[in-house]
């Protein structure tokens, strides 16, 4: 099938990839190219870093919406003349005339079990809110945000210790699988399922100020927290009023009187939770250090007992 794809991420790269190989990829649209890191060097996005790889023709219009760039979008669409296209994680949202231009429609790779978690932070929002089950849904697009009908789904159950890292490496690989049943089907027709939209919950971008952690909230909170927001965009907290990342913490037997977020065991980072069960700190980042454990963190940076975090 003639496809055009649609996204930017990691989690986009494995469906392009195995599209790759199945099917004709006419052309791959993916967001402009920003700075990336310190020293702010202009980085393509995994998406586009693939397509250059695999000699695929790439577009980066900064709006499919309105404008001059917009016009030219689907007018390069509309040449291309896709069966398919195929979002996956792309950032935009698709206008109209560019929804009802293939001949199949538009699909969307979705990584939550719809109508579950509508948005764009669906990988990290099931973790923090102690989700045993997630998965990838695949779905018609419309104007909705996220909110067409269901065509494929695929379940991968969340372990009590998995990051948001490591679910979206599931997710992504889902997606890839399921996008390639979804296509051999369409030809012949999908039953396509309706969302019920009271079943619905949003996940929305994730900002700087929504990645500091509560040490108010009861420990199994605190703790899928910080494996929901591991390793990207990463739990904070504050040290002495220096920022502390922290990529993973354990669940411990201790307890604690102290106020929430105090450090009851400054030899092997142990912090109180606002039910009075604390979280064992393993990976950590100090500002302007690397990830390590918390061990030596706590070798190179004197931490007294009793100490708050976050104040």
């Amino acid at each position: 099938m003639n496809i055009v794809f649609m996204g930017t991420p990691d989690f986009a790269v494995s469906a392009l990839e195995a599209l790759v190989k199945h099917h004709n990829v006419l052309a791959v649209f993916t967001q402009p190219d920003k700075p990336k890191n310190r020293g702010k060097k202009i980085a393509f996005s995994p998406v586009k870093q693939f397509a250059v790889d695999n000699g695929l023709s790439v577009y980066q219009p900064t709006s499919l919406r309105k404008g001059e760039e917009a016009d030219e979008a689907y007018a390069q669409l509309k040449q291309l003349s896709p069966e398919c296209i195929v979002v996956a994680a792309y950032g935009q949202i698709l206008p109209e005339r560019i929804l009802e231009l293939p001949k199949y429609g538009c699909i969307n790779i979705h990584a939550s079990l719809l109508p579950k978690y509508r948005g764009a932070a669906p990988i990290q929002k099931c973790i923090i809110d102690g989700e045993t089950e997630s998965g990838v849904t695949v779905m018609m697009m419309e104007k909705g945000l996220d909110t067409g009908d269901m065509l494929l789904k695929e379940k991968v159950d969340i372990t009590d210790t998995m990051t948001a890292g490591e679910l979206h490496d599931l997710l992504a690989q889902a997606g890839a699988r399921l996008i390639l049943r979804v296509l051999d089907m369409l030809p012949e027709g999908i039953n396509a399922e309706k969302q019920d939209d009271t079943l619905s919950c949003y996940a929305p971008v994730i900002s700087r100020e929504m990645c500091r952690i509560d040490f108010s909230l009861p420990a199994k909170k605190v703790y899928d927290f910080i494996r929901g927001m591991s390793p990207s965009p990463c739990a904070y907290t504050f040290i002495c009023t220096k920022r502390l990342k922290v990529y993973f913490a354990e669940l411990c037997d201790k307890t604690s009187t102290l106020p929430a977020g105090s450090v009851i065991d400054n030899k092997e980072f142990v912090v109180g939770c606002g039910d009075g069960k604390c979280v064992k700190l393993k990976s950590v980042q100090g500002e302007g250090g690397k990830r390590m454990s918390a061990e030596d963190f706590l070798r190179g940076n004197r931490i007294d007992t009793g100490i708050i975090l976050g104040e």
